[in-house]
């Protein structure tokens, strides 16, 4: 990323971060005009992105082609001194397609906003708290992804419980011990799918090898066909479908925050529905990294290889955990192509959503954000965007970081 020229542009307010796209002659004019014949040379230059810290605008060379994500803790506002970051633009966010809804987590909160069928968006908001807030030694690495995971599987079971209720789909929400049965089940189901068959199928590479260590990498291809294949089949049911458009519309939504807002429908939906923070990358990861883990373990007899594949599934977790985090946080090229095949993945993992899918992203984002966060995204105090905030934004954006590796 190297240097930074810091041009005093006497502007006034909180950080905020110009996303790729706009730092064109052209989108950038029409957004920011007043800004852009200040830095007209620079932005002709050819820079990558801008930070505007107080009264002090912080302009970066040009990184790896196609990353948005050009600031990070090396930056320093050469006013006051102070370490910025893309990250402290804007909170970290999550989230998850549910029936007719989006789950959405942040700030402490996890907010469930599903498509009632009268239309009417209902969204179930609730205080959370991890684990590891009460145990630090959890937020150590390899660790903290463990929880992540299992934190994650509970809290979406919750929220698909909730959306189906509020779907018309279920009668009532599922107590606290069907969703321990629920979430056994689902466990069970994947380790049997997704460990035990390709484990037992590990026989039939007897007559191509003996080696161990190649008995074992071929039951790991083994097993991520069979994960490609269900991905594949799913994605096809028609149900399933409209659960992926939600996926879409969760994703656009999160880029939109990222890249400053506003969130409106219009803007939201110019953005990628590929994301490389999402679940179907860190899956994919999973799988290979358990090719190789497990590649070193010999071959005992079939009981021991499918325990010893269940006991070490943490690690697996956790060391993938650890790998999407860095490369998340990595502007070199060699982490961009690491993420191409989750983001290519997810072309079977999400669809382009409706307007009215967006909305229900957009609410379920906005219950989660403090009111600050929410004035700076443009809406109002229900979540609704906000017309005065939002009508010098009204050029739409478009996030190249994703768009560019997607080839979207």
């Amino acid at each position: 990323m190297g240097r930074a020229a810091c041009p005093a542009c006497l502007l006034s307010g909180k950080m905020r971060l110009i996303p790729w796209a706009f730092l064109t002659p052209t989108g950038f004019s029409r957004i920011y005009p007043e800004l852009y014949e200040r830095l007209s040379p620079a932005l002709e230059a050819g820079v990558s992105a801008l930070v505007i810290i107080g009264e002090t605008a912080i302009v970066g060379e040009r990184g790896p082609a196609g990353r948005r994500a050009a600031f990070r803790e090396r930056m320093t506002d050469s006013t006051e001194g102070r370490r910025t970051a893309l990250e402290k633009s804007c909170l970290t966010v999550g989230g998850q397609a549910v029936i007719e809804g989006v789950m959405m987590r942040g700030a402490g909160k996890v907010a469930t906003a599903v498509r009632e069928p009268n239309g009417h968006i209902a969204v179930d908001l609730k205080e959370v708290q991890s684990i590891a807030d009460r145990w630090p030694i959890l937020k150590k690495p390899l660790l903290r992804g463990v929880v992540v995971l299992g934190e994650s599987l509970v809290l979406g079971l919750k929220s698909l419980s909730y959306s189906a209720q509020m779907a018309g789909e279920e009668d009532e929400q599922l107590s606290d011990g069907e969703l321990a049965g629920t979430m056994a089940v689902a466990i069970l189901a994947a380790l049997v799918l997704f460990v035990a068959i390709p484990t037992a199928a590990g026989k039939f590479f007897h007559q191509l090898t003996a080696d161990p260590m190649m008995l074992n990498l071929m039951e790991g291809g083994l097993r991520l066909l069979i994960f490609l294949g269900y991905l594949a089949a799913i994605s096809r049911m028609s149900g399933i479908y409209r659960v992926f458009q939600y996926h879409g519309a969760e994703h656009k939504t999160i880029h939109a925050y990222e890249a400053g807002g506003p969130l409106t429908v219009e803007n939201v939906q110019t953005f990628s529905r590929l994301h490389p923070r999402c679940g179907t990358s860190f899956l994919l990861i999973v799988m290979v990294v358990s090719i190789f883990v497990f590649a070193f373990l010999g071959w005992p007899d079939l009981v021991t290889r499918i325990v010893s594949r269940v006991l070490l599934m943490p690690v697996v977790a956790g060391i993938s955990y650890e790998f999407i985090r860095l490369a998340g946080r990595s502007d070199s090229a060699l982490a961009h192509i690491a993420i191409q095949p989750g983001l290519w993945l997810q072309k079977l993992t999400t669809n382009p959503p409706g307007d009215e899918m967006v909305e229900v992203a957009i609410a379920s984002l906005a219950a989660v954000l403090p009111e600050e966060e929410r004035r700076r995204m443009g809406l109002d105090e229900s979540g609704v965007a906000n017309a005065d905030n939002t009508a010098r934004d009204e050029a739409p954006r478009q996030d190249t970081a994703a768009a560019v590796a997607a080839g979207e």
